[in-house]
């Protein structure tokens, strides 16, 4: 078995799984923070698609903070939603003189309608910011929770240390109700700066 570039996976002898899925992301919305209390997509969350991808360009905070989602079921009347996550984070300092790999308990949450973070923590210095995605699978399903995945990476300067951070994030929404908005703000102050991209997984 061989993984192509574009992840496809093909069988020995060179043929493509006829199992496996060529989709590709289909972009529906772009929105660019300045100085915004939230970015907040309240279109194109449907059963159009299976899954969503949101696409995280240099995030910048106005505090010291932590970037942060929630869903709604209510087109974005309120942003609310039931949620049980995981998380671990690895970071490693330019010194060469600090780094982990963890379980990060902080990072999750049980059964709460807390916006639920996607990162440990962004400094507000002028070449800070944050990058990555999450994607949300089959939000409009009626009969089963909303998986969801994340993984970010951004710079930290702490006290003069600077570190690389990496964060990943798994967990559901817990409810058989359609998720059709989901909301991105700073757990602290405004996003500053910023691109987020939302698409379809075709």
């Amino acid at each position: 078995m061989a993984v192509v570039s574009n992840g496809t996976t093909l069988i020995d002898n060179g043929a493509l799984d006829a199992g496996v899925s060529t989709g590709s992301l289909i972009l529906l919305s772009t929105q660019t923070a300045s100085s915004s209390a939230n970015i907040s997509f309240t279109s194109g969350i449907d059963s159009t698609y299976d899954s969503y991808v949101f696409k995280f360009i240099d995030i910048h905070p106005q505090n010291f903070s932590k970037l942060t989602f929630n869903g709604s079921t209510d087109g974005g009347s309120n942003y609310n939603v039931t949620k049980t996550t995981t998380s671990f984070r690895a970071y490693h300092a330019e010194a060469d003189n600090d780094s982990t790999l963890a379980y990060w308990v902080d990072g999750d949450l049980a059964q709460s309608t807390s916006f639920q973070m996607v990162n440990d923590a962004i400094g507000n210095g002028s070449d800070e910011s944050l990058s990555g995605t999450l994607q949300i699978f089959n939000p409009s399903s009626t009969t089963f929770v909303k998986h969801f995945i994340g993984r970010t990476n951004n710079y930290y300067n702490n006290s003069g240390a600077q570190y690389s951070q990496e964060f990943y994030l798994g967990g559901y929404f817990n409810t058989t109700s359609a998720i059709n908005a989901v909301q991105f703000k700073m757990d602290s102050g405004n996003i500053d700066d910023g691109i987020i991209k939302m698409y379809g997984v075709k």
